[in-house]
């Protein structure tokens, strides 16, 4: 499933562009974040992704990211050139290929290793769906696959792009929400060759005018109540902050519960009505947040800068500090009982008894820990920031990654004391 969200630096209060992302996965699902350097390949090199393997590009990009524990690729994720991009299921008239190809998660990891921008990274993945298509399972190693959407952003702009197999649409937007529906109109601004032609033929398009997308393409047998709702409160949540917003407005963005609240309300609620399906996702068995992205994306750079990440149910989860410019902590990349993912989800299933009692409690037992994160960051920043001023880039990358490790080190410890103590 996944909700995305994107303010571009003119709608936010630093002047920085925000992105931010929920993964709504199956509940069980381990899902790591992982960090992979950047590299130099030789001629005829090629890649293995989760189900094929595709000819290598010469260089690719420094890259961070979320990724279930059997998946090559992420769910979402950040480059060395402050590129987010994050992918999200959506239900075509059009079947899905039979044929193997490259799923969303692995469109969103060679975005990012392969785009200096946002444009540029839509690019590639266009081009990589044309080649290769979208077949092959995406949900499980033994699942089925999908069609997705796109939320690409870069500290000058943003790009939704929607997918049909090798067919897709993309437009520029300064304040964009997406969920798991089409929600391109006739408003796009580029796409694929045969997006029109394809949908003439199939009988979904018998206007006069340009295409719309979703009217198009949209599968109707999917109920609205899925996604619509989730969509809409980010929509209006985005609409209501804009010049405002900063890292803790797109984390409680994240967090809402379809009322505003922080708080999961519908434990009674069911799969027939609109409030089981929420922003911060507890609707198991269909899908649940697993993992979340919020990351500014300054045009600057001259220090280390922060990505925050949490692990389960944004609600329920510590956002910790991360920076592509050290060494992640290994437990944040571990699928273990020790790695973060899994410490995180048992916090979640011990919450999740009587998460109206138990999310306060949660919630208060993390803030003082949070506060001092928070104090060390910005110290931190400032010296990495100086140590690379001056040149000395392993200083500043040292800096970081001890703070990593302090912070990743701490929140697990009070993550488990509190679970055991629910």
């Amino acid at each position: 499933m996944c909700d995305s969200i994107v303010a571009v630096a003119s709608r936010t209060a630093a002047g920085t562009t925000l992105f931010g992302k929920n993964s709504d996965r199956k509940r069980s699902e381990c899902q790591p974040f992982v960090q992979v350097t950047e590299a130099r390949h030789p001629p005829q090199a090629r890649v293995r992704c989760t189900h094929i393997d595709i000819p290598q590009v010469s260089e690719t990009y420094r890259t961070m990211g979320h990724s279930p524990a059997w998946v090559w690729g992420y769910e979402h994720g950040v480059n060395e050139h402050a590129v987010a991009i994050g992918n999200h299921t959506v239900f075509s008239l059009e079947p899905i290929e039979a044929k193997p190809g490259l799923i969303g998660m692995d469109l969103v990891r060679l975005g990012l290793e392969r785009g200096r921008n946002a444009r540029e990274s839509l690019e590639v993945i266009a081009g990589l769906i044309e080649s290769h298509g979208q077949g092959g399972p995406a949900l499980a190693p033994d699942g089925t696959g999908y069609h997705n959407s796109f939320l690409l952003a870069d500290p000058g702009e943003a790009w939704v792009l929607e997918t049909s197999n090798r067919r897709w649409a993309a437009r520029r937007a300064p304040l964009a929400a997406c969920s798991n529906h089409f929600s391109l109109g006739s408003d796009w601004e580029i796409a694929s060759r045969d997006l029109e032609g394809f949908a003439r033929r199939e009988g979904w398009w018998e206007c006069d005018g340009r295409i719309d997308v979703a009217v198009a393409y949209r599968n109707p047998h999917v109920p609205p109540r899925v996604s619509e709702p989730r969509h809409r409160a980010n929509c209006q949540g985005l609409a209501a902050g804009s010049g405002r917003h900063d890292v803790a407005s797109f984390q409680r963005l994240l967090r809402d519960h379809g009322d505003g609240g922080e708080i999961w309300t519908g434990v009674d609620a069911t799969p027939d009505e609109e409030r089981f399906f929420t922003v911060c996702a507890h609707s198991d068995p269909v899908h649940w947040t697993t993992a979340s992205m919020v990351a500014p994306l300054p045009a600057q750079r001259p220090g280390p800068w922060p990505v925050w990440i949490g692990f389960g149910t944004p609600c329920t989860a510590l956002f910790l500090p991360i920076y592509l410019d050290g060494v992640l902590p290994s437990r944040l990349a571990r699928a273990g009982d020790d790695g973060a993912w899994q410490v995180f989800a048992r916090l979640n299933d011990a919450v999740a008894p009587d998460p109206v009692a138990h999310t306060p409690r949660v919630r208060a037992a993390f803030a003082p820990l949070e506060e001092r994160i928070e104090r060390e960051r910005v110290q931190v920043e400032r010296e990495a920031g100086a140590a690379a001023a001056r040149g000395d880039l392993d200083g500043a990358s040292k800096q970081v990654t001890e703070l990593m490790l302090r912070s990743t080190d701490a929140a697990l410890a009070l993550a488990g004391e509190i679970a055991a103590g629910l």
